[in-house]
């Protein structure tokens, strides 16, 4: 079983889609992947479904690495490497791939899918995963807020152990997802608020620029080198420094496209914080409904601790007069003894079964 676990970490199902949107399953492990991308180890590790990494879409010498939650790829300038195709949820990726990959030909006038094949290779690409990730968590966005919204109506109208516990499990699903959303909106946040590392994803540019005699003799050799595998805060590799000398940093393209994911993602954003905001009021009112519950038995212990004081006036009077000590003030008032044994010993039975219900009412007080 050991040897079993160990071959499938090393060893993972990708699929290879050319430009022609033609479909090659590979079972290679990480070490044919690196030569044949010719990416580094670190970048590779990214997408190691082992491996808690967070969402990160890098720029390197020649390929993008994308790592967006399921969507776990390689994208070069003539290629695109997706992880496990036979999952559930990386099938429709697939096939939508396949669709806007090949750019189409013809004297006809370019639809919309033309007009998008347009676009650099990379960016096509770029694109249908970002709409894939959106429109996933958009969707799980969607029926998140198709049960709570019922739950919570449900819990403000009775509160029960059943409800409450329906409420924290909703709200627990609500702060993974948010937590999701977030990480995927601060990464293209913070790929638009940066033109270089936008500049890296023009593999494109950079191909057709490294392939040309005037770039190839105005670069430094060690410009040309393979990718600097340093951490997330420094993308950006030797060679696509090199490129951003010679070629003009125009990402207008990119970022048009970038801003348009960044606005789905932040309005699926925008929909669990008014989710979260609703759970809030909800449990502002249940407390609210607490606390007034709460103030009528304290009412009601206030006005039973009342009760038992003015009675116990009585009870005292009687057990001074019961008691058998010899007092002078006592002589001559023997005729009073039928009076306060006949009010006192029926009294005394129903100011003790007043003392218990007051007891038991003051337990259920502490209990709530």
């Amino acid at each position: 079983m050991e040897l079993q676990l160990k071959k499938t970490a090393l060893s993972r199902s990708w699929i290879l889609l050319d430009k022609d949107g033609t479909g090659t399953i590979l079972d290679v492990d990480k070490y044919a992947i690196m030569r044949m991308v010719e990416i580094h180890a670190r970048d590779l590790r990214i997408l190691d479904p082992l491996l808690s990494y967070p969402s990160a879409i890098l720029g390197r010498e020649k390929v993008i690495v994308l790592n967006l939650e399921h969507i776990k790829a390689i994208i070069t300038a003539q290629e695109v490497l997706l992880r496990d195709p036979m999952d559930d949820d990386i099938v429709p990726i697939v096939e939508e791939l396949r669709r806007r990959l090949p750019k189409s030909t013809g004297d006809e006038e370019p639809s919309a899918q033309d007009r998008e094949a347009e676009f650099p290779f990379e960016f096509r690409a770029l694109e249908v995963a970002l709409e894939a990730i959106c429109s996933f968590l958009d969707a799980r966005t969607i029926e998140l807020e198709t049960a709570a919204y019922p739950a919570l109506d449900e819990l403000t109208s009775q509160i029960s152990s059943r409800n409450l516990d329906r409420v924290r499990k909703l709200k627990s699903a609500m702060t993974r997802l948010t937590n999701r959303v977030q990480k995927i909106r601060d990464e293209l946040e913070n790929l638009l608020d940066d033109d270089d590392d936008m500049a890296d994803l023009y593999l494109s540019k950079k191909l057709a620029n490294l392939s040309s005699p005037a770039s190839s003799f105005g670069a430094p050799n060690w410009l040309l080198s393979s990718p600097n595998p340093d951490s997330k805060i420094h993308r950006s590799s030797k060679a696509s420094t090199a490129t951003s000398v010679q070629v003009e940093n125009d990402v207008e393209d990119l970022e048009m496209l970038l801003e348009a994911y960044f606005t789905q993602i932040e309005g699926t954003l925008n929909k669990l914080n008014t989710l979260r905001e609703y759970i809030d009021d909800t449990e502002d009112y249940i407390n609210i409904q607490l606390d007034s519950h709460r103030n009528q038995l304290i009412q009601l212990e206030l006005f039973l601790s009342s009760g038992t004081v003015c009675l116990s006036i009585y009870s005292l009077v009687g057990a001074i007069f019961g008691m058998n000590i010899p007092y002078t003030w006592k002589d001559g008032h023997g005729y009073m003894f039928k009076w306060v044994g006949t009010y006192h010993i029926p009294y005394k039975n129903f100011y003790k079964i007043l003392c218990q219900t007051t007891g038991i009412y003051s337990a259920l007080f502490i209990l709530l």
